[in-house]
């Protein structure tokens, strides 16, 4: 079977995903983390973190794969200790000397994407010194990552949903250039993201809009990864697991997206694939944050550009949990701003992950209402919530 590997950026993203049956979940913390422009897990909190997935019977790994400097590898060096003892299930690493140090511990070691491993001679080099796992270079197709799968001796990873690079394997220098912030440790300021326009000096040679008028928008940001429809595909190639990208991405993403791709295994594995639930697939998928869709390098080269967020629903912050009764599974919310019968909300929290459901009952003071703003409600909801998770309305987008 294979296995689904999640991102998630804070505890509430954590909870999402193993609450949506994630079977291992990736994090980022304060130190050697690709995403240190925001707030993420602290070391002290990984023995924690760990022990929680480790009841869920969800695997947990460490990304420790930026680039490495002597000051990196020293303080790494007396991470590993700490990180052994924690019992995590993988450090995903990417930098010579910090394999060299971490071989010869009893963690499992996954080598990140930023290696750009792209032929089945590195995986063989890789085995030697005690990697497990490769994550491949995403500029791979299909048929090439089916070829290395034949030869290889260790586990290969994909990533299959989120945002594409427009480097090779996400090594950016545009950053470094304009900012002096390198994204090769963690400090992207997605340039890239930003509307272009490429000239040459004598004003002869322009980029102009050959591909659905894109390129006048964004031309160096590309559409994001979404291979829900090619699961069955995937599955055959054998692939040991897939990566959902997004460890900046909100609970809600990490939610929809997980249990969108976990169907979809399920259904493949079942028997139970058709087009009618491809189409429901898809659509979820768009109700949270993407840039429009592409299938990558896995069968062809990307030529789609996105603008901003195409998702076709938001949230608006309209409330938090002032109680919850377990006997009744009713929510006492207090609200500041307006919520309907029918509407369709998200609950967060650090326990409770995030949970979306549909108004279908609401009382002030035991009396059925249809509409309430600016005040508190009981509310019926499922799945336990708690006191002072973030309540939101899901609207669509204008």
């Amino acid at each position: 079977m294979v296995e689904l590997l999640a991102p998630a950026k804070n505890i509430t993203s954590l909870q999402a995903a193993i609450q949506n049956k994630a079977n291992s979940i990736y994090i980022g913390i304060e130190d050697h983390n690709m995403r240190a422009n925001m707030k993420t897990f602290k070391q002290e909190e990984l023995p924690k973190i760990t022990k929680l997935c480790h009841e869920n019977n969800v695997k947990l790994y460490l990304c420790t794969n930026t680039i490495m400097t002597n000051d990196s590898i020293k303080k790494l060096e007396k991470q590993l200790d700490f990180f052994e003892k924690t019992k995590i299930d993988a450090l995903i690493i990417s930098d010579l000397g910090a394999i060299n140090i971490a071989q010869n511990t009893n963690i499992p070691l996954h080598m990140s994407i930023q290696a750009n491993t792209s032929n089945y001679q590195a995986l063989n080099f890789l085995e030697k010194h005690n990697i497990t796992r490769a994550i491949l270079s995403r500029e791979l197709n299909l048929k090439q990552i089916k070829e290395i799968k034949k030869e290889s001796p260790i586990e290969i990873e994909t990533f299959i949903h989120g945002a594409m690079c427009m480097a090779i394997s996400g090594r950016c220098f545009l950053s470094q250039y304009f900012d002096n912030k390198s994204a090769n440790c963690g400090k992207c300021l997605q340039h890239c993201r930003k509307e272009w326009t490429i000239q040459s000096q004598d004003k002869t040679l322009q980029i102009e809009t050959p591909y659905e008028d894109t390129y006048k928008n964004r031309l160096l940001s590309p559409k994001d990864l979404c291979m829900i429809e090619h699961i069955p595909e995937l599955i055959d190639a054998k692939i040991d697991a897939f990566k959902i990208e997004g460890r900046a991405k909100s609970p809600d993403y990490v939610a929809t997206v997980v249990n969108t791709y976990n169907q979809a295994i399920k259904a493949y594995e079942n028997n139970t694939w058709n087009e009618t639930k491809i189409n429901k697939w898809k659509k979820q998928l768009k109700t949270v944050f993407n840039r429009g869709f592409d299938t990558g390098f896995y069968y062809k080269t990307p030529y789609k550009t996105s603008k901003d967020n195409k998702s076709t629903e938001q949230k608006i912050d309209i409330g938090q949990v002032e109680n919850y009764y377990k006997n009744i599974k009713v929510a006492e919310i207090k609200l500041w701003s307006t919520l309907e019968i029918n509407d369709k909300i998200i609950i967060q929290g650090n326990k409770t992950g995030s949970i979306t459901q549909t108004v279908k009952s609401m009382q002030i003071n035991k009396k059925s209402i249809t509409k309430a703003k600016n005040q508190n409600i009981g509310l019926k909801i499922d799945k336990q919530v708690r006191k002072s998770d973030h309540v939101y309305k899901i609207i669509k987008r204008k």
